[in-house]
């Protein structure tokens, strides 16, 4: 499971936070970050409530300060991108996972929670994620190479009706 995921995060930040300021490459980056735990075929540290605050206090303490406001908006995006990923995982139903290390030491042990499930349904939320980030490009225009520039570039998606810097540019002449 990737896409389901990535649909989920993109989706969730898109629809709740509605801010021209987010860096969708980092969001997509925080929704696959707990993802790369399963190499060692167990759930770790960030599949816990644990692992994503602190991602968050990291974020928060490195990007304080003057100046540094459109780092922190930036980087916010990678710890809020795992609080969505614990939801949409079902890590929150292993209590001892999901609350570690406050109800018992159960991490880098078992199936991680977005793989406990039948593979049909595994197979039905990953064509879930495709047909998400398919509407999610035809919301946004992606078929429009300025537009996949921009959000290769910038990491910023704009509804159809936006008006990106690459616009702006191809409207000047």
């Amino acid at each position: 499971m990737f896409l389901w995921f990535v649909a989920c995060g993109v989706l969730v930040v898109m629809f709740v936070f509605r801010s021209s300021g987010v860096d969708y490459r980092v969001v997509v980056a925080g929704s696959i970050l707990p993802l790369t735990e399963n190499l060692t075929g167990s759930p770790w540290v960030m599949h816990t409530l644990t692992g994503s605050v602190v991602l968050l206090l990291l974020v928060m303490l490195t990007t304080a300060g003057k100046g540094r406001k459109l780092a922190r908006r930036r980087w916010l995006g990678l710890p809020i991108a795992t609080f969505i990923f614990l939801a949409s995982s079902g890590a929150w139903h292993n209590t001892s996972l999901f609350w570690w290390p406050f109800a018992g030491i159960s991490i880098g042990s078992g199936v991680p929670p977005e793989f406990d499930r039948p593979i049909v349904l595994l197979a039905c939320l990953e064509i879930i994620g495709c047909v998400g980030l398919v509407l999610v490009g035809r919301k946004c225009d992606i078929t429009n190479s300025a537009r996949l520039f921009e959000l290769l570039k910038t990491g910023r998606l704009m509804e159809t009706g936006g008006v990106t810097k690459s616009d702006r540019i191809a409207n000047k002449k």
